[in-house]
């Protein structure tokens, strides 16, 4: 079962904390604090994925509470305030808010502000892979290819016989496999000799690290390389 993504609501104005409550929990855990003190007893007991974090509150208001919260945690937080002005905003973001919504607000609007921070904190959470092999860098996120911090033109075949044979290092692989493989069994596109191209292709662009690329005589290819 999927979990949900926990918020904790931040606002003293108890009406108003029951009313955005009430919508976002059709989409998240919810979990409400009436005070910035209470906010940060509860981010420290539970696992918390975003704070709805109101401004204007009594005793510690939004700004001392965001500050407080980022001393010890990275947590996206969208403030909500009345207050209109540039200089807030500029305040907020600068002591680190990730967004700011603007009373009176739509729950629609809140919504998607909420979303739009949480996929940025999972873009930035998740971890940037790598393969590295010699002097072979291949960012897999970006799908890039650099050779001595050079970087390497590509196309996506290339890039995918590449990665996979990098992947199943030491492992051999018949012409039949990697052409399954890369071009999918049902592929109308070229025949066998279509991998001995890309093979070719692929260590002429790597220069003396397409070395690594071995040909087993009789079979087919495995990749060898050095971490």
């Amino acid at each position: 079962m999927k979990t949900l993504p926990h918020i904790l609501l931040v606002d003293d104005e108890e009406a108003l904390l029951e009313l955005v409550a009430s919508y976002l929990k059709t989409e998240y855990e919810v979990t409400c604090a009436s005070s910035g003190v209470e906010a940060l007893s509860l981010l420290a007991r539970h696992d918390i994925d975003l704070i709805v974090l109101d401004v204007m509150m009594p005793g510690m208001d939004g700004f001392t509470t965001c500050e407080k919260i980022r001393a010890f945690s990275s947590v996206p937080i969208v403030m909500l305030t009345a207050r209109s002005s540039e200089e807030d905003k500029i305040k907020g973001l600068k002591i680190g808010a990730d967004d700011y919504v603007v009373k009176p607000f739509s729950p629609r609007e809140l919504m998607a502000r909420i979303e739009a921070a949480l996929r940025r904190s999972r873009a930035f959470s998740q971890p940037h892979e790598v393969l590295r092999r010699g002097p072979l860098l291949i960012d897999k996120h970006a799908r890039e290819l650099t050779l001595a911090g050079t970087a390497v033109p590509i196309t996506r075949r290339e890039y995918d016989l590449l990665v996979f044979l990098i992947e199943h290092e030491g492992q051999v692989f018949t012409r039949e496999q990697l052409y399954d493989r890369i071009w999918g069994i049902d592929s109308e596109y070229g025949t066998l000799r279509t991998v001995d191209t890309h093979i070719k292709t692929l260590r002429l662009k790597l220069k003396s690290a397409g070395a690594m690329i071995k040909t087993v005589w009789g079979i087919g290819y495995k990749f060898e390389g050095q971490s």
